[in-house]
C-alpha cells in the first residue's frame, strides 16, 4: 500500500510528521535530512528565487480593493450630500454624517494599507538575497540549531520536499518512505514506527534473562539492590520494587531460588514430622537441625540426616505437649 504527502501539508501536521507517520523529525531519519546537501541546497536556492516573486501576497490586492471601494463610498456620499437642497435641513443632515463616516473608513482603510506594506511588503537587500542563499549552504547548522523551532522546520521542509509517497513494508513497523526535494532528486530511506504503549513498557529478553540467572541466588530485596545499585529502572522509568519483581517472577515463570540437593524447606520439614511452623522454628533457633540461608530473610535450606532424624522422631513420640500449629511464621 502507497500513499503520497505533498509539501503543501507540511504545516498542517503535527511536528515533522506527515499522515500521522512520525518522519524526519529525530534519530538517524533527521540526520540525514541535514546532511542531504546536494538536494537541499538545490531545492532552497530555487525557491529562494521564486519567494522573491511571491512577496507580495494576494492579500495585498485584497487591502487596495477595499480601498477603492470606499473610496467610490466616500466620492458617492459627497455628491448626494452636495445635490441636496440646502433648505432641506434634516435631510442635508443626515447625508453630512454619511460622507464624513465614509470618509472616515477610507482614511482607516488608507491607514491599514500602509501599514501592511511597511510589515510585509519591504524590500528585500542584496545583502539580505546574499545571506538567505548562504543559509542554503549551511542546511545542517540551521537545522539543528537550538534557535530553529518545530514549526520552522516543518516551513523548511514545504520548501525543500516537492512530496512524500509512503510505501508498507513486509514489516509491519516499518515504513518505506520515498522523498522527491524540490530540485528534482529522489531519495528514498525506511524509518521505523513508534511502539505502541504494550511494546513500550514491555521488558526486553536480555533484562528478562539476567532476572532470571540473578533469581537462581539472590531473593527479590537482594536483586532490587542490584538493579538499583546499576542505576537500572523500570520500564516506566521508575526504581524497582518488590511488587516488581514479584510482577515480573509471575509473568516469566521465574522460580525462587532452589535449595540446595539433599535439603528440606521449613514447609517440607513441618509435613515430613507433622509438627507446626513454630515447632520447626523451634528446633532451627536452639540448633537441633543444621538450617543454612544465602541471605538475611531468604527461606532456610535444612539438613537432616540419619542421626538427627531419629533423634527428631524420638523427641515427637515421647512429647505429650508440642505447641499448637502456627501459620504465622516465615517458612
Amino acid at each position: 500500500m502507497m500513499g503520497r504527502a505533498s509539501g503543501q501539508g507540511f504545516e498542517e501536521a503535527n511536528t515533522s510528521k506527515v499522515g500521522g507517520v512520525g518522519i524526519l523529525s529525530t534519530g538517524e531519519e533527521e540526520v540525514k535530512v541535514a546532511k542531504s546537501e546536494t538536494p537541499v541546497i538545490t531545492g532552497v536556492q530555487l525557491e529562494v528565487g521564486r519567494a522573491w516573486e511571491r512577496l507580495r501576497p494576494p492579500i495585498a490586492e485584497q487591502w487596495r480593493r477595499r480601498v477603492e471601494r470606499a473610496r467610490y463610498e466616500a466620492d458617492l456620499a459627497e455628491s448626494r450630500y452636495q445635490a441636496v437642497d440646502p433648505n432641506n435641513r434634516l435631510v442635508a443632515s443626515t447625508l453630512e454624517q454619511r460622507w464624513e463616516a465614509a470618509m472616515r473608513r477610507l482614511r482607516d482603510l488608507e491607514g491599514g494599507l500602509a501599514a501592511f506594506e511597511r510589515q510585509h511588503l519591504r524590500a528585500v537587500t542584496a545583502e539580505q538575497k546574499r545571506q538567505i542563499l548562504d543559509l542554503a549552504v549551511d542546511f545542517p547548522a540551521l537545522w539543528t540549531a537550538s534557535s530553529t523551532s518545530a514549526r520552522d522546520r516543518k516551513r523548511l521542509l514545504r520548501l525543500l520536499i516537492r512530496d512524500i509517497t509512503v510505501e508498507t513494508t513486509s514489516n509491519a513497523k516499518r515504513l518505506r518512505l520515498h522523498l522527491r526535494w524540490q530540485g528534482g532528486a529522489v531519495e528514498s530511506l525506511e524509518v521505523t514506527l513508534p511502539p505502541n504503549r504494550a511494546d513500550a513498557i514491555r521488558y526486553p529478553e536480555a533484562f528478562v534473562g539476567r532476572l532470571r540467572r540473578l533469581a537462581e541466588t539472590f531473593d527479590d530485596s537482594a536483586i532490587i539492590a542490584q538493579l538499583n545499585s546499576e542505576g537500572l529502572t523500570s520500564s516506566t522509568g521508575k526504581p524497582f520494587t518488590v511488587s516488581m519483581i514479584r510482577w515480573l517472577r509471575y509473568r516469566h515463570r521465574i522460580p525462587t531460588p532452589v535449595a540446595p540437593d539433599g535439603t528440606l524447606s521449613v514447609r517440607q520439614v513441618r509435613e515430613r514430622y507433622g509438627v507446626s511452623l513454630w515447632v520447626v522454628h523451634y528446633w532451627i533457633q536452639h540448633g537441633h537441625v543444621d538450617a543454612r540461608q544465602r541471605r538475611p530473610g531468604m527461606p532456610y535450606a535444612i539438613t537432616i540426616t540419619d542421626e538427627i532424624d531419629t533423634k527428631l522422631r524420638t523427641w515427637i513420640a515421647t512429647s505429650s505437649h508440642l505447641p499448637a500449629k502456627s501459620p504465622t511464621l516465615v517458612e
